[in-house]
């Protein structure tokens, strides 16, 4: 235990090169270092720089309607005429969680087709992702003599709420980080919660503004009919259709089932027209393309509503079949509402409407004051450390003050190499951490003292020491590393900031109590043939 070849001494010397490194941008300006050098020191969080704090919710009534849309469309293809059979009519109607669809046209003898339309719904209706093999995403079942009804059973609605959370966090990220540069948090909490933490954000009214939108993106084909839209208006609107309205447009008589969804679109950008004023191009994907072309082919000379958020934002006449997939609305947009709009479509549809649960703002004084008071308490502590090491165990005591400060820039360095979050709760941690560092270097000394008195050479008693004590320090810090694992699962925000610096901090207090005071030590006695040391 007592013996350091060169190669440990250089792992040693390496594992703290590295820590004064990654830790250097913490208080040295590195842009201009070269390019292997770390530039950015550790991520400062909310409490510490001000911010915006948001928690969210989506609600599964939302997210099951909005599936339900979806699989509307698809039965609708799988009703429509074929090569080999006759099409089923039929309206469809999504009531919530659940799906009506009620047949239209019987045969000759009355009877509807409710057994042959539900085979073809079952040739769609496959499994989700992530579900069983060969299994049904909707229970599609006989309502009456021509109805059909879709329900969702609790497996598909439990693998629906789980890939509902895990994209909205995405297209959360998207639109406030558009470009992935901000030092953003968004961490899921249970299965219909997001806690949304973004440091230096001033202004949290634009935050909710750009969440609070859905960003669904149809294309509907429009039903011009002057009877129609004036029966809509008196409250009587036509089976399968919808009263939208646009600021350019007015009220106009739309399907519900649209032709085009956000999910056809690729991307979207902020442009200008010929005039030079603001618009939004976007690019419809492969499929988004083709069932482009078709719907213009079926409905030449028709209109189609391009609609965001159940608002029309133009209402274009076809013409002709459109190929290629590019689309741009014009409108009297400023820049930053078509940037905007750009930023909401292409990030995609919210797979529901977010609710906002809670919201608190940190302002960047009161992180300014939480730094300095982090900063006092650290120093005090180590100092206070310090003092009584150096009091009590003389030279050892020294070695142990070097270690520790080893160990704080090794914690700095982790946290700057891992992209971490630092937060108030996690200063706490490196201050538990430094107490655990001690405490180690304590137990190790006091063996030594007690192999020393007992008239073992000096040597022997350092690696008595380090022997004895290995066993209890091991157990101490494995189970507080543990219970530092379980805090960073299981919780979230502070909570897990405090688990992060903790359980980095055990590891590296480890490193520096049982390597570094151990190697100081060492060759401190082979240096200078020290017999006793004063402990």
């Amino acid at each position: 235990m007592l013996q350091f070849p060169l190669w440990k001494v250089i792992l040693i010397v390496l594992t703290l090169a590295w820590g004064v490194v990654m830790a250097l941008p913490n208080v040295v300006n590195m842009s201009g270092a070269p390019g292997f050098m770390p530039r950015e020191g550790v991520n400062l969080g909310l409490d510490l720089r001000g911010g915006v704090y948001l928690e969210m919710e989506i609600r599964s009534e939302d997210v099951i309607g909005g599936r339900l849309e979806v699989f509307a469309r698809d039965v609708r293809t799988a009703l429509a005429r074929t090569d080999s059979a006759d099409p089923v009519t039929h309206l469809a109607e999504v009531n919530g969680q659940t799906m009506t669809i009620k047949l239209t046209r019987a045969d000759e003898a009355g009877n509807f087709p409710v057994e042959a339309a539900i085979a073809r719904i079952d040739k769609v209706n496959g499994p989700l992702e992530g579900g069983l093999a060969g299994g049904k995403t909707y229970e599609v079942t006989r309502a009456g003599p021509d109805s059909i009804l879709v329900t969702v059973p609790e497996n598909s609605e439990n693998l629906m709420m789980a890939d509902a959370l895990a994209k909205t966090e995405t297209i959360v990220r998207r639109r406030v980080d558009p470009d992935g540069v901000a030092e953003i948090s968004i961490t899921p909490s249970g299965v219909d919660r997001l806690v949304l933490e973004a440091p230096g954000e001033p202004d949290p009214e634009r935050l909710k503004s750009l969440l609070s939108r859905d960003g669904r993106m149809t294309f509907n084909i429009v039903d011009d009919s002057p009877s129609a839209i004036t029966a809509a208006q008196a409250g009587v609107v036509k089976p399968g259709y919808r009263l939208l309205s646009g600021p350019t447009t007015g009220d106009l008589l739309v399907r519900s089932i649209p032709e085009i969804v956000g999910s056809d679109i690729a991307n979207a950008s902020q442009g200008n027209d010929e005039a030079n004023r603001p618009q939004i191009n976007f690019r419809l994907n492969s499929n988004g393309a083709r069932k482009f072309f078709e719907t213009t082919r079926v409905n030449t000379n028709k209109r189609f509503a391009i609609v965001l958020d159940d608002v029309i934002m133009s209402a274009p006449n076809i013409n002709e079949p459109i190929a290629g997939g590019n689309v741009r609305i014009t409108g009297d947009f400023t820049m930053e509402e078509a940037q905007d709009l750009a930023a909401i479509i292409s990030a995609g549809e919210m797979p529901a409407k977010l609710q906002f649960l809670d919201q608190r703002t940190v302002s960047a004084t009161l992180g300014r004051d939480s730094i300095n008071a982090g900063i006092r308490a650290s120093v005090i502590g180590i100092l206070l450390v310090a003092g009584f090491m150096i009091l009590a165990y003389n030279l050892l005591g020294i070695f142990a003050v070097a270690s520790l400060a080893a160990n704080v820039v090794l914690i700095f360095g982790a946290l700057s190499g891992l992209g971490a979050t630092l937060t108030l709760p996690g200063i706490a941690g490196i201050i538990l951490t430094i107490g655990m560092a001690v405490d180690a270097n304590v137990l190790v000394f006091e063996r030594i003292r007690e192999e020393q008195q007992s008239g073992r050479s000096l040597l022997t008693s350092v690696q008595a020491g380090y022997e004895r004590a290995l066993s209890t320090i091991l157990d101490a810090n494995i189970t507080t590393l543990i219970a530092a694992a379980i805090l960073y699962l299981l919780g979230s925000g502070p909570v897990k900031g405090f688990a992060a610096t903790l359980g980095i901090g055990i590891l590296t207090s480890v490193f520096t109590a049982f390597v570094v005071t151990r190697w100081l030590t060492v060759m401190w006695i082979k240096t200078f043939k020290t017999k006793k040391l004063s402990v």
